[in-house]
């Protein structure tokens, strides 16, 4: 995703459906007030990829930093949790 852009609450109003289009096409935006960022425009499902992302490298990360104790039969534990 390209970064985001900086845009002013007054000009985001002002300029609404051009800045969708925008969105539409995958560019992002930072909405400010007084100078201070109050919100992120951004295209649908992007906070649901981002999440996916975040989750799969922190399971990468812990993946790297586990060590294994023992071997352990999978198959076994998952026929032991069965009725």
């Amino acid at each position: 995703m390209p970064q985001l852009l900086t845009i002013g609450a007054y000009e985001t109003k002002t300029h609404l459906a051009d800045l969708l289009r925008q969105v539409r096409g995958g560019q992002g935006f930072t909405i400010t007030q007084r100078g201070e960022p109050v919100a992120d425009l951004l295209p649908a499902g992007t906070l649901a990829r981002r999440t996916g992302m975040a989750a799969a490298q922190q399971m990468q990360r812990f993946m790297a930093q586990a060590s294994v104790t023992a071997q352990c039969d999978v198959a076994a534990l998952l026929n032991e949790g069965r009725d």
